[in-house]
C-alpha cells in the first residue's frame, strides 16, 4: 500500500498479539453489560476505550438516552490523503445475560476455548476490531480511511444504536460486522430481519365459581392471539411467529383481569415482512373475547441482510484475502437478526459474521475458540488493506 505499513507490517504487527488479545476479551467477559444494564454496558466501554486509547486512537462517545453510550473511532487514510468512503468496522458490548452473570460464570480458557457471558457475542469481535484498529493506527494508517462503531443495545433491536449506525455507515463503502463467525470458518452473507413485539391485553376479573358469566378473561384472549399468531408460520416462506413469554391473571379461582406476552416475527426479506405485517396488526387489533383489549406496548425491528451483488463481491474479496492467508472461508445465512440489517437496507455493502469463530450464543456453554482471534483479525486486515481506494 501507498504510505502507511505494508501488508507484511500490518499482518505482523497483529502475528505477536494473541496474549494480549486474551487479556483485553478476559476484561470484557467479565464486566457485565446486559443491554438494559446501562453503566455495565459503559464500563465495558471504558475497558474498550482505555485500550484503545493506549494506542493513540480517539473515542468519540455520543451518550444514550436509555442504554449505554455509542463509541465511534475515526482513523484517516494512510499519508493524511482524502480518500472519501470509511470502512465501517462494527459491533456491539451489550449481551444478553442478567447483572452478576459475569461473577457467576467469570471469564475462564479450557485449550484452545474460551467461556464466559458474551464471549463469542461479540466481545472476542469488539477485541478483533480493537486490534485491527490499533494495527492500522501503529502502521500509518490503511489505504482507505477506516471507523469501528461500537453500539449498546443491539441484543434489544438497537432502539437508540439504529440511528447511530445509520448515520455513519450512509456514507462507507463497506461494512465488517464483527458477529461471531461459524464454525468451519463461515461469514454471514444474509440473515433474516425480525419483529419484537410485547403485548399487554386488559379483561375483567369475576370470582369464576360465583359470577364466571361477569368475568373477561384476558387469557383467553391471549391464548386465541398466540395460536393466530402461531398459525402464521410458514416454513416455505421462512416466516416464523415465536411466542416466548406469557403471564398473566391473579389467581386460579378469579377470571384473569390481566395477561401480557411477548412474540419474535422472523423474515428472510422486507418484502416477506411487509405481507405477513398487516395479519400481525389485525390479530393484535381485534376483539377475541368480548371485553377484553390488547395494546401493544413495545415494537422493534431489525431489517434483513438480502445479499445483493453488490455484498457478493465483498463476500469475494474478503474470501480471496483469506485464501491468501490459507483460511477457506463460506457464505452462510443466518436465522439471527443483527445491525447489519440496517447498514445492508442502506444499499452499503455489507459483510456480517467476520468475528472469531463462536458458538452457542445466548447459552452458558457459548464459546469462543481462540485460535481463530488472529487468523480472523488477519484476514480483516489483508481484506482492507487490498481494497482499492
Amino acid at each position: 500500500m501507498q504510505r502507511g505499513g505494508t501488508e507484511a507490517d500490518v499482518l505482523a504487527w497483529l502475528d505477536d498479539r494473541r496474549a494480549e488479545m486474551v487479556t483485553l476479551l478476559e476484561a470484557l467477559v467479565n464486566v457485565d453489560s446486559g443491554s438494559l444494564d446501562r453503566d455495565g454496558v459503559n464500563r465495558a466501554g471504558e475497558v474498550l476505550t482505555h485500550f484503545l486509547a493506549g494506542h493513540g486512537l480517539e473515542v468519540e462517545v455520543t451518550p444514550g438516552e436509555r442504554h449505554g453510550d455509542g463509541l465511534t473511532v475515526r482513523l484517516p487514510a494512510a499519508g493524511g490523503r482524502d480518500v472519501p468512503g470509511p470502512v465501517l468496522l462494527l459491533g456491539h458490548r451489550d449481551t444478553v445475560f442478567p447483572t452478576g452473570e459475569s461473577a457467576r460464570r467469570p471469564f475462564r480458557v479450557e485449550g484452545e476455548r474460551a467461556f464466559g457471558p458474551g464471549v463469542a457475542d461479540m466481545k472476542a469481535g469488539l477485541v478483533m476490531n480493537a486490534f485491527v484498529m490499533a494495527a492500522f493506527a501503529a502502521r500509518g494508517g490503511a489505504p482507505v480511511p477506516l471507523v469501528m462503531l461500537t453500539t449498546a443495545d443491539e441484543e434489544i433491536a438497537s432502539p437508540e444504536g439504529r440511528a447511530l449506525i445509520e448515520a455513519t455507515a450512509r456514507d462507507a463503502r463497506c461494512v465488517f460486522n464483527a458477529e461471531p463467525g461459524r464454525p468451519g470458518g463461515g461469514v454471514v452473507t444474509s440473515r433474516n430481519g425480525a419483529l419484537f413485539c410485547e403485548v399487554e391485553i386488559s379483561g375483567r376479573a369475576a370470582h369464576s365459581g360465583a359470577s364466571h358469566k361477569k368475568g373477561a378473561s384476558a387469557i383467553e384472549a391471549a391464548a386465541r392471539k398466540v395460536q393466530a399468531l402461531h398459525a402464521l408460520t410458514d416454513y416455505d416462506t421462512g416466516v416464523t411467529l415465536n411466542v416466548g413469554v406469557v403471564a398473566g391473571g391473579e389467581a386460579v379461582n378469579t377470571v384473569a383481569p390481566f395477561a401480557r406476552f411477548g412474540f419474535d416475527c422472523r423474515f428472510p426479506s422486507r418484502l416477506a415482512f411487509a405481507e405477513v405485517e398487516p395479519t400481525i396488526e389485525r390479530i393484535l387489533a381485534r376483539e377475541e373475547v368480548a371485553g377484553t383489549a390488547a395494546r401493544v406496548t413495545g415494537r422493534r425491528v431489525f431489517l434483513p441482510v438480502e445479499e445483493t451483488a453488490r455484498d457478493r463481491e465483498l463476500f469475494e474479496h474478503y474470501a480471496a484475502c483469506a485464501d491468501a492467508l490459507g483460511m477457506a472461508v463460506e457464505p452462510a445465512f443466518s436465522g439471527g437478526s443483527a445491525d447489519s440489517g440496517f447498514t445492508s437496507a442502506l444499499g452499503v455493502p455489507t459483510l456480517c459474521g467476520t468475528g472469531p469463530i463462536g458458538e452457542h450464543a445466548h447459552t452458558p456453554h457459548e464459546v469462543c475458540h481462540l485460535d481463530s482471534l488472529v487468523p480472523r483479525a488477519r484476514a480483516l486486515a489483508l481484506a482492507i488493506l487490498r481494497l482499492q481506494p
